[in-house]
């Protein structure tokens, strides 16, 4: 159940396929994504692809008959039309054809005719149409899929070709179930159904005594988790900086050097990253000066160089040195940045405030701190609005409430006119959980603080986080068999009863968090007999799915925070040669 292995192996196979000798690799702007975050350019280079090309940027590049094209593609009608051009005119000596999704009979037909010059070998599918973040963590880089609560219908064709993708990468045919307030998440389970149905002999895995689970959940089912403040590692560097496909930018950050505009986060090329990416703050700041001690010792080391063992030794333990320098240099740079941005944001103080909201029934105490921290210029508006957005989903039904006034204190601060609208615009986001009665807040006492208060480094030792998601709880249940069918429907009319749960895929329509992730990342380090992959239309900052907020409640009836829902109507690879 390892989708960033289930890629690493396909691309790796790809490249192996293709034999011995210098290689072109030729993709489109969704596939360069899905390699990237799954392998380092370096390690590419080392598999002889000495040259990347993207297929609509291609043109009419140098003719190099000696090279082979690796050629990696989603099976979109632009991709088959831009390939057979290419294929009319072939500037490379032979061509090895890998789609990422299941591809119809018409466009190999079209391919084939224009293979005038038979240089292509092979056509395969290979089934990674999404983007392995981690080995249980997945996403699909859709954003703003859904407008007016309906699916937008190209990111409802590219959701199931993702899951459809994972699942055949996994070689899962499951059952499928969704819940059952959200119309999205049925058509969406229905589709995927029916694509199964269709493709028949592709689901040809048997499934024994436990059968898969595909699990679709809706974003709504939690709004709070999104607009947290994180305060593990990864999840700060996403909220706070953005982790793009595993990359980075720091443009415009302070500290960093001038000759690093971007920085690779990814567990597989970085040994520190994948050991301390869920520790907390505090935890950090003592890995980071560990990892400094042990460089300033190699570092002292290299600088005796008196005999030629030395220099020997020296020019053996280079190449590491280099990259343990390189490794500190980032990992110090971003943790400096971070530092900064809590301490100049207040984001202490705020993310105390929001775990409150989230995890206390204390309307007026609640009430009182939102109200004094609006009133400073402390803090950011987007920290501001994410406040009051969390202050109006938790109090909405509240005799007390004070939404308006809580509204009127932003528009005093000046803050931007969308962030103002979206407090409505949650309202209604968030309006058919209500109906169906869910629960999306902690019920635990927050004076309980966590075992681990954050400590070590200065200005975090009154900060603890004791939120959890949602999805916590939904996965307990479903382990335990208490997952209701009038909540949580079968796709098909099949039956779990006496099936065992181990192998699941879970899918989040409106995006996933690193909060998410690493709740799944604990659960299953604690039952080791459940497999879980995590994923969603995109991964989410708070920036981000407040964009997806404002995209989801467009066109809905003005002032109207309810609106109907369950109104939706209802191999390793294929391989075929062209003739």
């Amino acid at each position: 159940m390892n989708v960033l292995l289930a890629v690493r192996m396909y691309v790796s196979k790809m490249i192996q396929d293709s034999g011995p000798g210098m290689k072109v690799l030729l993709m489109d702007r969704e596939t360069i994504g899905v390699v990237s975050v799954a392998y380092a350019q370096s390690e590419i280079l080392q598999k002889e692809v000495y040259l990347f090309e993207q297929i609509d940027k291609a043109g009419h590049g140098p003719i190099m008959k000696h090279l082979k094209c690796v050629v990696f593609l989603r099976p979109s009608q632009e991709n088959i039309q831009l390939l057979a051009s290419e294929l009319k005119s072939p500037r490379y000596g032979v061509y090895y054809i890998y789609f990422s999704g299941i591809i119809s009979k018409a466009s190999i037909k079209v391919l084939a005719e224009s293979d005038e010059q038979e240089v292509v070998r092979e056509i395969q599918e290979f089934y990674a149409d999404f983007f392995a973040v981690g080995p249980h963590l997945f996403s699909l880089n859709l954003e703003k899929p859904i407008h007016g609560m309906e699916w937008d219908p190209n990111s409802l064709q590219r959701s199931v070709q993702g899951v459809v993708s994972v699942l055949l990468s996994l070689k899962k045919n499951p059952i499928i179930r969704f819940q059952s307030f959200s119309s999205l998440a049925r058509r969406l389970a229905e589709n995927i159904r029916d694509t199964i149905l269709k493709e028949s002999s592709l689901f040809h895995f048997h499934r024994g005594e436990s059968v898969p689970l595909l699990l679709i959940l809706d974003r709504r089912c939690d709004p709070i988790t999104p607009l947290l403040n994180q305060w593990t590692y990864q999840a700060m560097v996403h909220e706070l900086l953005t982790i793009k496909n595993n990359r980075v930018s720091l443009v415009g950050v302070p500290s960093a050097p001038k000759d690093m505009s971007e920085v690779l986060l990814s567990a597989e090329q970085d040994e520190f990253y994948a050991n301390n990416m869920y520790l907390n703050f505090g935890d950090i700041g003592q890995t980071i000066k560990s990892l400094m001690d042990e460089f300033q010792a190699k570092a002292k080391s290299h600088q005796k160089v008196e005999s030629i063992a030395d220099m020997k030794a020296f020019v053996e333990n280079y190449p590491q040195f280099k990259k343990m320098s390189g490794a500190v240099t980032k990992h110090v740079t971003l943790v400096g940045e971070l530092s900064r941005l809590v301490t100049q944001h207040n984001l202490l103080e705020v993310s105390e405030v929001e775990q409150e909201l989230a995890c206390q029934e204390e309307h007026s105490q609640s009430l009182t701190k939102i109200r004094r921290l609006l009133a400073t210029d402390q803090i950011r508006d987007l920290d501001a609005a994410r406040l009051v957005f969390l202050y109006a989903i938790r109090y909405n039904k509240h005799l007390s409430k004070d939404i308006a006034g809580l509204v009127e204190l932003l528009r005093n601060r000046g803050t931007p006119i969308k962030l103002i609208e979206c407090v409505e615009n949650i309202l209604r986001y968030v309006s058919p959980v209500e109906t169906a009665g869910s629960s999306i807040f902690t019920t635990k006492d927050v004076t309980k603080i966590t075992d681990k208060i954050f400590k070590g480094l200065k200005g975090v030792e009154n900060v603890f986080t004791q939120h959890s998601p949602v999805l916590k709880e939904i996965i307990d249940n479903m382990v335990k068999g208490r997952l209701s069918e009038e909540a949580y429907p079968i796709v098909g009319g099949e039956s779990t009863s006496g099936s065992r749960i181990q192998d699941v895929v879970i899918f989040i329509i409106g995006g996933v968090t690193h909060e998410e992730s690493f709740a799944v990342h604990q659960f299953c380090r604690t039952n080791t007999g459940i497999r879980i992959a995590l994923g969603g239309t995109l991964i989410h900052s708070s920036q981000s799915f407040i964009s997806d907020v404002e995209a989801a409640v467009k066109h809905l009836p003005a002032g109207n925070a309810k609106y109907p829902h369950n109104s939706a109507p209802s191999g390793s690879g294929r391989h075929s040669k062209l003739t």
